[in-house]
């Protein structure tokens, strides 16, 4: 069937990709309503029908129950977290900010970019870079001074992925959820510095003025 026709165009419409863009669609909006949902699903419609894709899979899952503890997470996340960060800018003390890394379990490329989606989405949670080879997630956080806060940051990103997961997830996905949570990598360092070089020795003669002998 040649897939310019009508029919052949409809058939391109994947149920679970109109779904998924219309998630991503809401979470860009940092906000849940009717208005954004259907305005997600006909922009979803819309890109299937103009932009048709070759068929591809995607192994994505719907698990409804999943999607309502995810998105009642957001909501109540995106509002506390709305509040700490006007607290904090009322009083003009953020505390020193630093990058750290969140390595996730999940190595799966639509996981991970579900899970960054979801943490850019809430007010404070600036995500800085996305390394998918290494399934890690880099942020930009404040008060990195406090180890607890530090470890906040992290466990809430693994949070966050561990309701994506049960939410969107294959069984396979959920399954990870279960392993050891993964080693935290280095945080970004304040200066650039060559991994694992020893400070250098000082030459002879550096403090004399003298040149050493070849």
């Amino acid at each position: 069937m040649n897939s310019s026709s009508p029919r052949g165009r409809w058939r391109r419409i994947d149920l679970p990709l109109i779904a998924w863009l219309t998630v991503i669609w809401t979470l860009l909006w940092t906000g849940l309503s009717w208005g954004n949902v259907i305005s997600g699903v006909v922009v979803a419609v819309l890109l299937c029908l103009v932009f048709p894709l070759p068929a591809v899979e995607l192994d994505l899952r719907l698990r409804p129950i999943g999607i309502v503890r995810l998105a009642g997470y957001l909501l109540y996340d995106m509002t506390s977290s709305t509040v700490t960060v006007t607290w904090q800018t009322l009083r003009g003390k953020p505390g020193p900010a630093a990058v750290i890394a969140v390595p996730l379990r999940c190595r799966t490329d639509l996981m991970i970019a579900a899970t960054a989606v979801a943490v850019s989405s809430v007010p404070g949670g600036a995500l800085v870079e996305v390394n998918g080879s290494t399934a890690t997630l880099f942020l930009h956080v404040v008060h990195a001074d406090d180890p607890r806060a530090v470890d906040r940051a992290r466990a809430d990103v693994r949070r966050l992925e561990t309701l994506v997961v049960r939410a969107f997830g294959t069984r396979e996905e959920i399954r990870r959820l279960k392993e050891p949570t993964p080693p935290d990598a280095p945080d970004a360092p304040d200066a650039p510095r060559t991994p694992g070089a020893p400070d250098a020795p000082d030459a002879p003669g550096a403090h004399d003025g003298r040149t050493p002998d070849a």
